[in-house]
């Protein structure tokens, strides 16, 4: 942990936060919450990315954060596996919360379509927003437009079934919500740098040929 986060507890020292729990620190329903994404993280294995979500700030107030949760697979020296946090404060006054929950709407929205194709125009009447104003919220908030983030949103579903299914990557590429492999493979090396086909082979289910036992 780094000392933003100690002073978030009300604590002084790494020490005063070693080894202890959410619950030790923060409020029942703020520390409930986090132990569902830790629990989500650990058991699924999977990632939690740009969760809108309050957190207590060093002088005690709560505030808008955005937060990616990544898990950590074991290793010999850590046999257990674990996780890493990391937390962006959108330092946004109380009474602007309704713009933070017009994004939080704005991102469901987006996961929950990815198949099809999203125009700014309605993900603006989403969130309730003109498309200036949710272009210029998502850029602070996210450091993308809105376009850019609905590639991203897909390039992380695609590099989801890439490491949990054995999928073919033109089956991928439509299940993530882009035209076609090649358009896939273009946006997904932009963004991570290696092709689908290269993160399968590091990070992923290696195909079999079809006369390959299982």
């Amino acid at each position: 942990m780094n000392h933003a986060f100690v002073r978030r507890t009300g604590r002084s020292s790494k020490r005063d936060v070693l080894g202890r729990q959410a619950s030790d620190f923060f409020a029942p329903s703020l520390a409930e919450r986090y132990a569902e994404q830790d629990t989500y993280v650990l058991s699924t294995g999977k990632t939690l990315r740009d969760e809108l979500e309050l957190i207590r700030r060093e002088n005690g107030d709560t505030g808008w954060y955005v937060t990616t949760k990544l898990p950590l697979d074991p290793t010999d020296d850590h046999p257990r596996p674990g996780l890493v946090s990391i937390s962006h404060d959108l330092k946004t006054p109380r009474d602007d919360d309704a713009d933070v929950l017009a994004l939080a709407r704005v991102i469901d929205h987006v996961r929950a379509n990815l198949q099809r194709r999203m125009k700014v125009a309605e993900l603006a009447d989403v969130a309730g927003l003109t498309a200036t104003q949710l272009d210029r919220r998502m850029k602070a908030t996210f450091g993308v437009s809105p376009s850019k983030y609905v590639t991203r949103a897909r390039v992380n579903r695609a590099a989801e079934l890439l490491t949990e299914t054995a999928e073919p990557l033109a089956d991928v590429a439509v299940a993530a919500g882009f035209y076609d492999q090649a358009n896939l493979t273009r946006q997904f090396a932009r963004l991570t740098g290696e092709t689908p086909a290269q993160f399968r082979s590091q990070h992923g289910i290696a195909l079999r040929h079809p006369d390959q036992a299982p």
